[in-house]
């Protein structure tokens, strides 16, 4: 009896470590073909407290790469971390080192995620006694539902921040593990968690998540909670960043996004596309401003010569300056006009106004 007692003891630690060792195997899958730019997309709100945020990647299939939308995890353990996993170029192939759970983050690969991955450890929160707080300036909480925050701005120690994903070969990242992370990696590691895995095998089932239908845009780049594919927590990939930022700020995406927004595309389109130029046609005022600024008669609307007596002036006539005063009598009067009478008292009613004048003095 004793004897069976130590046999089942023996095979039981065998078990135990070889699970452990299966957590801690780094290589899973090589592929001669790189993956696909990191897609850029929001974060969706974290659910509450205790989730953690698994950053989405490509994994490869029977019919190609395609992507795991990132998601938020309870962890597993109080005090343990999530560390992504990531490409890697070795012996001529492409080799995905899978993500682990850990207390502390170990390496992976120097790729920027995002959210608080920005290829070196993580800024998105930490372990407070038994509860997660977390960073509010990488992370998207509702402080109304998640209580333990603070805002740190989190740096990021990469000199060259891009979209790549995978580390080392041809353009690849060329981050090398710290003391630090290759301490972590020799720790108790915990592989990826039930729902983890089934939240794998259902994006690898979704043909609208492969590289080949999304062209490294997939409609479900992020979720809410693990295998939730539909619903308003759904968040799309917004598109390449041109200056290729990390997938936290989503502002960047948003300059490709410039030609769907009213506002900056009338700034590109000046001149023809501007509603306000096209009107400019149909204000009078300007246009009479400007005929008589310029004494160049309006092309638009010729007035008969017969039915305007021609102005002296560019001023026009009824202006109190130009006005001959009653005690003097009028100045300029035309040649032809009847020489003037021998009192210079005012004219009334002695007859018609001369052609040419300004006409009879307005009371």
């Amino acid at each position: 009896m004793r004897k069976l007692c130590l046999v089942l003891l023996i095979l039981f630690g065998v078990l135990a470590l070889s699970s452990v060792a299966s957590a801690q195997v780094s290589v899973g899958v090589s592929v001669h073909i790189g993956p696909p730019a990191l897609p850029v997309y929001e974060q969706p709100e974290c659910p509450g407290d205790g989730y953690l945020w698994t950053p989405g990647y490509w994994a490869w299939g029977p019919d190609g790469y395609f992507w795991v939308p990132g998601t938020w995890v309870i962890a597993p353990r109080v005090g343990f971390l999530w560390t992504p996993g990531y490409w890697g170029w070795g012996g001529g192939a492409y080799l995905w080192h899978a993500g682990y759970w850990g207390p502390h983050i170990g390496f992976y690969g120097g790729i920027n995620y995002g959210f608080g991955y920005t290829g070196e450890g993580y800024g998105g929160g930490y372990w407070r006694g038994g509860a997660f707080v977390y960073n509010r300036s990488v992370t998207n909480v509702n402080v109304t539902v998640v209580h333990n925050t603070y805002n740190q701005t989190v740096i990021n120690n990469n000199v060259t921040v891009n979209r790549v994903s995978y580390n080392g070969g041809s353009g690849g990242v060329t981050a090398r593990p710290t003391p630090a992370e290759q301490n972590a990696a020799r720790e108790q590691h915990l592989a990826p968690t039930g729902i983890q895995t089934q939240h794998e095998h259902a994006s690898g089932s979704n043909r609208a998540l492969l590289a080949s239908a999304n062209h490294g845009q997939p409609p479900i780049a992020a979720t809410a909670k693990p295998g939730v594919f539909s619903g308003r927590d759904v968040v799309a990939a917004r598109g390449a960043s041109p200056n290729a930022r990390g997938a936290d700020r989503p502002a960047t995406a948003s300059s490709n996004a410039r030609a769907d927004r009213p506002g900056t595309a009338g700034s590109n389109a000046r001149g023809a596309n501007r509603p306000a130029a096209a009107t400019r046609e149909d204000r009078p005022a300007p246009r009479a401003v400007n005929s008589a600024g310029n004494n160049r008669p309006n092309a638009a609307r010729p007035a008969p010569a017969a039915d305007r007596p021609a102005r002296p002036n560019a001023q026009g006539p009824g202006r109190p300056a130009e006005r001959p005063q009653a005690s003097q009598p009028p100045r300029g009067r035309p040649s032809n006009a009847p020489e003037p009478r021998a009192q210079p008292a005012p004219r009334q009613n002695s007859g018609p106004e001369p052609k040419g004048g300004k006409g009879e003095e307005r009371r």
